[in-house]
C-alpha cells in the first residue's frame, strides 16, 4: 500500500496492487490485505504479534541489543547513524522482536522480522537475539516460530554479519537435536543471508500469500544473467511448485495454521537432558603463522589491491592445490539427486600421509575454463554434492578439508528454482553437527553465503591475498553509495582482508604468499598451505567428536552481538 503521511495517521491508503484507494480502518479490519485483489501489504513486527499472538500473551525477552559497530562502517553516512535513524523510523530497538506468547493456549517462543529496520538485515545484535530466543525455547521446552523479513545479512558489520548465519542455524540444530518444533514463517521479502539459513531449515516452512524468497534478489539476477525472469519467479506458489516451502497461507488463515500444528505436534518431547545451551566464550584468535626464515607476518594492503590479487586468473585453483599439496586424489561426482556442478570438486585424498576429505571451489585460468566451471559460482546441486562428500566423511571417520574460492553462489534463475538457499542453509546446519574434524582455508575469493557454506569450520585459515566478505565491493557499492565506481571505498571499509578478518577473530591463521602473489609462486604457496592445513588438523584428531561439536559451536556463538561487543566495545 501506498500513501504520503505516516502510516498511523492515514485515512486512506492506495493499494500497491490494484491502485484501488481504500479506507484506512476498513483495510486494519481486514489485516492490511486489499479485499479488492488480494495484496498482502508489509506488516512491521509489532502489527504482526498483535495478529499472531493470544491477545495480551505476548512476554518480550528480557534481553536488549548490544550496540556494535565491529567495523566503524561508514558509506554516505556513519553507520550508527543509521541505527538511530531506525530506531526513531520504527519505535525498535533493532530489527527483530523476541518473546515468550501463547497461540491458542500452545506456548511458543517467537522471533518476528521487521524489514521497516534496515531491511530487516542480519546484523550480530539480531542474530543474538534471535540465538537467544532459541536458547530461550530450549531451556522452555517450547516451539520456535520465526517470522522472516529481510534483504539479507547487514553489510554494514561486514563478514560478522555472515557468521550471524551459522550462529542462528546452530542454535536451530540444538532444538532440533532435542527434538522441539521450528516453525519459519516467510513473509515478503525474505532474501540473502536469512533466506540462506534459518528462514529455511526449520522443521516447517510456510509462505504467507504474496510472499517472495530467494537467496538471490530478482535484480541482481537480472544483472548477472542478462534474462528476463518467469512470472512469479520467487513467489509463494511458486515456492511450493519447486518444493521448497511445505506450505502457502493466506494472512487470514496463518494463526488459525499455527495453532492446529502446535496442538498436532504437542505430544513429542525429547529428554530433558539434551538441553544443553552453548555458553558465549572469551577465546582469543591464534598468532599468524610466520614465514620461514623469521620474516615479519602479513602486513595489510590497500583492500582493492588484495580484491584484485585475489581475483587473479593465475591464482591457484582448488584442483592446483590438490595436485600439488595433496597426494592420492579420487575426484567423486554427483549429488545423487541429478545434478553433478562443476563449480565444487571433492573427493578423499592423502595429506602427509593421512587420509583427508577434500572440498572446495573450483575456478579456472582460463576463459573458457571459468565458463565451464561457472567461475566456481555452485549451483544447488554443488553444495548438495558438497553435503553428500561431508556426510561421507564423518562416517568414514575422515577429517574435512573444504577450500574456498568462490565470488558467491550461482545467482540464476535456474538456481533459485532449485532451491539455492535451502542448499546452503542445509550445509551450514550439517557442518555445525558434523562429529569430525573441518579445516576451511580461504585460498581467494570468499564470497557472502555462498562461500560459509564449506566455512563452518573448527579453524579457518586464510591466504595473505585472500578476501572475505558479506557482499562484493561493487555490490556493496551500488547500493550504498551513489555508483559502483565506489568499489575501492567499499573495500576498505567492509574489513575484508586476511588481517581484519584476524584481529575480528573470524580467521584463526593467516598463511603467507609470495611477495606478488600466489600466482607468483603456485608450488611454494602449495607447500605453506599444505603445512598449514595439517598443523591445524593434527590438535584436532584426537578430540572426541562430542566435544569437537560443542567447541565449533562455541567458536560461532561467539560471533552474537555479546561475543562481538566484548571484543571490539561498543561504539
Amino acid at each position: 500500500m501506498t500513501a504520503t503521511a505516516p502510516r498511523e495517521e492515514q485515512l486512506w491508503s492506495r493499494c500497491a496492487g490494484c491502485a484501488t484507494l481504500l479506507y484506512r480502518k476498513r483495510l486494519r479490519r481486514n489485516l492490511d490485505v486489499c479485499p479488492e485483489c488480494g495484496v498482502h501489504a508489509r506488516l512491521g513486527a509489532p502489527d504482526r504479534l498483535r495478529q499472531l499472538a493470544d491477545p495480551g500473551s505476548f512476554r518480550p525477552l528480557p534481553d536488549r541489543p548490544v550496540d556494535v559497530d565491529p567495523i566503524g562502517f561508514v558509506d554516505v553516512v556513519p553507520y550508527p547513524h543509521r541505527i538511530t535513524a531506525a530506531r526513531a523510523g520504527t519505535g525498535l530497538a533493532e530489527a527483530v522482536l523476541c518473546g515468550t506468547a501463547a497461540l491458542g493456549g500452545h506456548p511458543a517462543v517467537l522471533a518476528v522480522m521487521d524489514f521497516r529496520f534496515l531491511g530487516g538485515s542480519l546484523g550480530c545484535a539480531v542474530g543474538e537475539l534471535i540465538t537467544r530466543a532459541a536458547e530461550r525455547a530450549l531451556d522452555d521446552r517450547a516451539p520456535l516460530i520465526l517470522v522472516t523479513a529481510s534483504g539479507g545479512a547487514r553489510m554494514q558489520e561486514g563478514v560478522l554479519s555472515l557468521m550471524q548465519m551459522a550462529t542462528v542455524s546452530q542454535a536451530v540444530a540444538a532444538l532440533r537435536e532435542a527434538g522441539l518444533l521450528t516453525i519459519s514463517v516467510l513473509t515478503d521479502p525474505t532474501y540473502g543471508g536469512v533466506a540462506a539459513s534459518f528462514a529455511t531449515n526449520t522443521d516447517v516452512v510456510i509462505a504467507e500469500s504474496g510472499a517472495r524468497m530467494g537467496f538471490a534478489g530478482p535484480r541482481v539476477i537480472r544483472q548477472v544473467t542478462g534474462r528476463a525472469l518467469p512470472e512469479g519467479f520467487q513467489t509463494a506458489d511458486f515456492l511450493l511448485r519447486h518444493g521448497q516451502v511445505d506450505m502457502v497461507v493466506p494472512r487470514r488463515a496463518l494463526r488459525g495454521r499455527l495453532v492446529a500444528l502446535l496442538a498436532a505436534t504437542r505430544a513429542g518431547r525429547a529428554p530433558a537432558a539434551a538441553t544443553q545451551r552453548i555458553p558465549v566464550p572469551a577465546t582469543r584468535p591464534a598468532v599468524p603463522r610466520q614465514p620461514a626464515g623469521g620474516a615479519p607476518g602479513p602486513t595489510a594492503a590497500d583492500p582493492w589491491a588484495t580484491v584484485r590479487l585475489a581475483r587473479h586468473p593465475g591464482r591457484p585453483t582448488s584442483l592446483d592445490y590438490l595436485d600439488a599439496a595433496f597426494d592420492g586424489f579420487v575426484e567423486l561426482h554427483g549429488d545423487r539427486l541429478g545434478g553433478d556442478c562443476p563449480a565444487v570438486v571433492g573427493g578423499p585424498a592423502l595429506l602427509a600421509g593421512r587420509p583427508v576429505m577434500v572440498i572446495g571451489h573450483q575456478k579456472g585460468h582460463t576463459t573458457a575454463e571459468l565458463v565451464a566451471r561457472n567461475f566456481g559460482m555452485a549451483s544447488p546441486a554443488g553444495h548438495r554434492k558438497a553435503l553428500r562428500l561431508m556426510r561421507l566423511a564423518a562416517r568414514l571417520g575422515l577429517p574435512v578439508v573444504t577450500l574456498v574460492d568462490t565470488p558467491g553462489a550461482d545467482p540464476g534463475v535456474g538456481a533459485e528454482e532449485q532451491g539455492q538457499a535451502a542448499a546452503i542453509a542445509e550445509n551450514i546446519l550439517a557442518l555445525t553437527v558434523l562429529p569430525t574434524p573441518v579445516v576451511a582455508v580461504v585460498t581467494g575469493e570468499g564470497g557472502s553465503g555462498g562461500a560459509l557454506a564449506l566455512a563452518v569450520a573448527d579453524r579457518v585459515l586464510m591466504l595473505q591475498h585472500a578476501v572475505y566478505s558479506v557482499i562484493s565491493p561493487e555490490g556493496c557499492a551500488a547500493i550504498l553509495w551513489p555508483d559502483r565506481s565506489a568499489a575501492p571505498e567499499a573495500a576498505r571499509a567492509l574489513r575484508l582482508t586476511a588481517p581484519d578478518l584476524h584481529r575480528l577473530g573470524v580467521v584463526d591463521e593467516i598463511v603467507p604468499e609470495p611477495a606478488g602473489g600466489a600466482h607468483d609462486d603456485p608450488d611454494a604457496t602449495a607447500r605453506t598451505l599444505g603445512d598449514a592445513v595439517r598443523d591445524a588438523l593434527l590438535p584436532l584428531l584426537d578430540v572426541p567428536a562430542a566435544t569437537l561439536v560443542r567447541r565449533r559451536r562455541q567458536r560461532f556463538r561467539r560471533f552474537g552481538a555479546a561475543g562481538i561487543g566484548a571484543r571490539t566495545g561498543a561504539r
